[in-house]
């Protein structure tokens, strides 16, 4: 199938700056991210940036680069410009796939291309991992989604979802009333197969990435600092499927980097 993949990069970043271009394992971070991209067999690869430095370093590992505006305020938005300037298809599939992510598994990119195209109704997709720890539940840092029967995403969210009632209202009367919430007393199995870990890719058709970039953030986006309540509260519909592997953690410190080329120097 035909899809393209764009990868969003910024040289600014808080806790780690100028990440896009630190070397890891011999090479740019994003180069890696770059040829991981191009290993999933998309038609097109384009990292799409506001920095003149990393289009230097793009353009001299052989990357197509689209320079765009400064003031976008995510990489959603940046991809749309992109989108926009090529004049791609209304129902053309375009991958998102983060510019930390040296560790993405190729095929992962092509599952969730496969994934939006082989699913006429849906108009975004996305993946998921089971939670390997309760603890993750109450894991601010550890986005979580809940999905219908069908397929599709009902809700993502920093807190612990699903809740469970009860045990947070048993918990409430041993604590001498409080409401506090808990992550309940399930057998382990059984909540986290509810509750699954969201990966960070999506693939997009792109009229649903115009139609969500155009909308002003919303409410429950502003909330939870989850663009992807955004295209829920506009009614999008977003495909969820299970990764047919598991990425590896993203490159958001020193102390992940350091990781990372571990890993990298290993395989």
């Amino acid at each position: 199938m035909t899809f393209r993949v764009v990868i969003p990069a910024r040289y600014g970043s808080v806790r780690l700056p100028g990440k896009a271009l630190l070397t890891i394992a011999g090479k740019p971070l994003l180069q890696w991210v770059h040829e991981r991209a191009v290993a999933s067999g998309a038609s097109e690869v384009w990292i799409a940036t506001d920095d003149e430095r990393i289009e230097r370093v793009a353009l001299h590992f052989g990357a197509k680069v689209v320079m765009t505006r400064s003031e976008h305020a995510s990489g959603t938005d940046r991809i749309a410009e992109v989108a926009l300037a090529r004049a791609w298809e209304p129902n053309s599939i375009v991958v998102n796939v983060q510019g930390d992510e040296p560790l993405m598994p190729p095929r992962v990119i092509d599952q969730v291309a496969h994934l939006l195209r082989d699913d006429p109704a849906a108009q975004m997709a996305t993946l998921a991992a089971p939670l390997r720890r309760r603890a993750d539940l109450a894991d601010r840092n550890v986005v979580k989604l809940v999905s219908s029967k069908n397929g599709y995403a009902l809700y993502f969210s920093r807190a612990a979802i699903p809740c469970d009632r009860d045990a947070a209202l048993e918990r409430g009367r041993a604590d001498g009333g409080s409401t506090q919430t808990s992550i309940g007393h399930h057998p382990e199995r059984e909540l986290l197969a509810i509750a699954r870990r969201h990966l960070g890719i999506y693939a997009y058709r792109v009229v649903a990435l115009k139609q969500l970039t155009a909308t002003a953030p919303t409410a429950l986006e502003s909330l939870e600092k989850l663009e992807q309540l955004r295209a829920l509260e506009i009614g999008l519909s977003i495909r969820v499927a299970d990764a047919i592997e598991v990425p590896l953690a993203d490159v958001n410190t020193r102390e992940d980097l350091v990781a990372a080329e571990r890993l990298l120097l290993s395989r």
